[in-house]
């Protein structure tokens, strides 16, 4: 690789970063306020809500990455453009194939990535994400206790809650607890909170009392404690068994799935789909980084307009994508849409390395010109000053 090379090489990654990192992280933002309930309603902490917030990332990322290897090729050529360093490397006989060895480097850096996020890291994320969400959302103390809400946790166990504060505090806490025969029990707490260890989960209630009515006696008893363990690890960490979907799969997994395996049997289409998106997540970024390329690598002065070189290729990429997904879609009910989704990607390399080849520079037709420039002269005889004598 030659300094050029290089200098292409790194300049083209570089602004791929910028422009990953930057479009991961609004979308990651505008994601992330969905689960702003698990601090607000179920009163966990700020970490758990980043932890699992930020298990999406790479499910971004993999669709990200095309888009962003796109407009990094872009940026790099109109930088060069604009520099005219390619009308400069062309006349030293550097042809645009030639040109395009940097572009492809940096593109296969990004379909590596690419194709370990989609066979790994993204189902990894989702894994995790569904396993932690399960976890919280079996958990009654988090999840059934609602402020203000009568909660029957069991057919003689009723618990409520005032409020919850900041650090998973609960505050008014009142407990009736009629699962014993011979007694009744009434608890009422200013605060509380939930402790878990080896033994089990527990409601640590502070400043109360309890009312204990025994059967045969007129008098409750009444005890006032400062602090009190209610044990309610029989409501606790239920359910903590997972069924994984179709984004929680590995590539192996989905590429040979169990034939006892209830998903599969149940939506087989699916699995199809999932598999080849992750075949082709790798693909894609050749598919966007060739056609990017073969609209805005072929040299041209810096007089020749390339807004509509740089409206075509965006066109065709989005046209690709869009296309990609329909062909997903349709590949649940049947396998004829997967062929004609590798049939586009393929189709789409072939013709941008033929147009890379040839030179080909795509420019406006003429009569679309000439219809702009006379729409252009009417609206100046509209709008503009009147010829002065």
């Amino acid at each position: 690789m030659g300094s050029i090379d290089r200098y292409i090489f790194r300049t083209t990654l570089a602004s791929f970063a910028l422009i990953l990192v930057s479009l991961t992280g609004v979308i990651w933002i505008t994601q992330a306020l969905r689960g702003i309930d698990l601090m607000t309603s179920q009163g966990q902490t700020i970490l758990t809500f980043l932890g699992i917030t930020s298990l999406v990332v790479p499910a971004l990322v993999l669709i990200i990455s095309p888009i962003a290897l796109m407009i990094a090729i872009s940026h790099t050529l109109n930088k060069l453009a604009t520099d005219s360093e390619i009308i400069v490397m062309n006349a030293a006989g550097l042809s645009p194939f030639r040109l395009f060895y940097p572009f492809f480097y940096a593109t296969c850096v990004v379909a590596l990535l690419v194709a370990f996020i989609a066979a790994y890291l993204a189902p990894d994320g989702m894994r995790r994400i569904k396993q932690w969400d399960a976890e919280i959302t079996a958990d009654v103390l988090t999840n059934i206790l609602q402020p203000g809400r009568f909660a029957q946790l069991d057919k003689n166990l009723t618990i409520r809650i005032r409020e919850r504060q900041p650090g998973g505090i609960l505050a008014g806490i009142f407990i009736d607890d009629r699962r014993d025969p011979n007694e009744r029990v009434s608890i009422v707490a200013e605060h509380g909170e939930v402790v878990k260890n080896e033994t089990g989960s527990f409601l640590v209630l502070e400043t109360g009392n309890l009312q204990r009515f025994e059967a045969g006696k007129r008098d409750p008893a009444l005890v006032a404690f400062g602090r009190y363990g209610f044990d309610m690890s029989k409501f606790s960490n239920q359910g903590r068994d997972v069924t994984l979907g179709i984004r929680e799969r590995y590539l192996w997994e989905l590429l040979a799935p169990s034939d006892n395996d209830p998903v599969y049997k149940q939506i087989p289409g699916q699995f199809r789909s999932a598999l080849h998106d992750s075949l082709l997540a790798p693909i894609y970024p050749f598919a966007f980084a060739v056609l990017t390329f073969a609209f805005l690598g072929a040299p041209r002065t810096t007089r020749q307009s390339r807004n509509f070189s740089i409206g075509t290729s965006v066109i065709a990429v989005f046209g690709l994508r869009m296309a990609g997904f329909a062909c997903s879609v349709m590949a649940v009910k049947s396998p004829s849409p997967v062929l004609v989704q590798y049939a586009m990607v393929m189709g789409a390399i072939g013709v941008g390395l033929w147009m890379i080849i040839r030179g080909v520079v795509v420019e406006p037709p003429p009569g679309l010109m000439e219809a702009i420039n006379r729409s252009n002269a009417r609206i100046a005889q509209l709008f503009g000053r009147p010829a002065t004598a």
